[in-house]
């Protein structure tokens, strides 16, 4: 049998989406050619590689032999191509990293801009996940460097610190519990709740610590981003639980209060991760120098301008 690299691109997309429809997208390809390249895989091998079914498909266990090989020569060849970038100008390598929101949000513009900028002919694909999934994406080979916080499962991998950022309540001045020194999430109760959209991790790992402290929250309102959940809490719509640096950031242009958290599940060190150090690319090892560099004490970078510039006085 026969399998070229696009072949072998194809299939680890499709698994990875658990659709040949959106693995034919994540492949650039129609889905009438895709689907022809793994009939023919399928053909060449003598038997089925997918189990297709309403939700999508998963590997037979010949697919997932493949898989892990298809995965494997994949990593070879960016290793090849990320060496051979060194010696000449035409050649691109690309390095896969996942984070977890409050990396991605607050903390990897400003390092990952700086990498980019020193390494024009290198490309990020950069992806948001929850930090357990960005372990275990890291952990299956699907992810070159992860972001997660440092509850995450490391086994297996080898982490660096990268930056320390809890979570805290974020309140109008006038909350009841706006000069407590720190608050226990169940303080809180069924609290009208600010909070990120339905399915984003942070949001979701924060909705199962207040489950599990017995809590009914009520969502007033879902926003996108952390300037605009600490708006909202600001101007008393509902409480919002967010990253330190996020509501320090925010609170310089607005009357917001910050309380910190004391649940061991709101301290949070995020951390850099990768599987096999020794077997990264170039230019995915210059990447982590990079992210796990110490910095000087400085505002993180964004994605998104500050939403106000009225300076405030702020409750401790």
């Amino acid at each position: 049998m026969r399998f070229d690299l696009t072949d072998l691109r194809l299939f680890v997309h499709v698994v990875e989406a658990g659709s040949l429809t959106r693995g034919a997208d994540r492949a650039h390809m129609t889905l009438a050619s895709a689907s022809q390249r793994v009939r023919g895989m399928e053909q060449a091998l003598g038997g089925p590689l997918l189990q297709r079914h309403a939700a999508g498909v998963t590997p037979t266990e010949a697919g997932r032999t493949l898989l892990h090989h298809a995965r494997t020569v994949l990593a070879q060849m960016q290793c090849l191509y990320g060496e051979m970038a060194e010696h000449g100008q035409g050649l691109r390598s690309r390095v896969r990293l996942l984070a977890n929101t409050a990396a991605l949000m607050e903390h990897l513009p400003g390092p990952l801009a700086d990498f980019l900028a020193a390494h024009p002919q290198v490309s990020v694909d950069l992806d948001e996940r929850a930090s357990t999934d960005v372990a275990d994406a890291v952990r299956a080979g699907l992810a070159d460097i992860g972001i997660a916080s440092h509850l995450a499962d490391f086994r297996g991998l080898t982490h660096h610190a990268f930056r320390r950022d809890d979570l805290v309540l974020v309140l109008p001045r006038g909350h009841a519990l706006a000069g407590r020194r720190r608050v226990v999430l169940a303080e809180l109760g069924d609290a009208g709740m600010v909070g990120l959209p339905a399915g984003n991790p942070l949001q979701e790992h924060i909705a199962a610590q207040a489950r599990q402290a017995g809590l009914r929250w009520h969502y007033r309102v879902r926003v996108p981003r952390f300037e605009a959940v600490c708006r909202m809490a600001a101007q008393g719509i509902g409480v919002g639980v967010v990253p330190r640096t996020a509501a320090a950031r925010c609170a310089r242009g607005l009357p917001l209060a910050r309380v910190p958290l004391s649940d061991a599940w709101a301290a949070r060190e995020l951390r850099a991760c990768v599987r096999d150090e020794a077997a990264l690319s170039p230019q995915a090892h210059a990447l982590l120098a990079r992210l796990t560099r110490p910095e000087e004490a400085q505002a993180p970078a964004t994605f998104i301008r500050s939403i106000s510039t009225e300076p405030t006085v702020l409750a401790p």
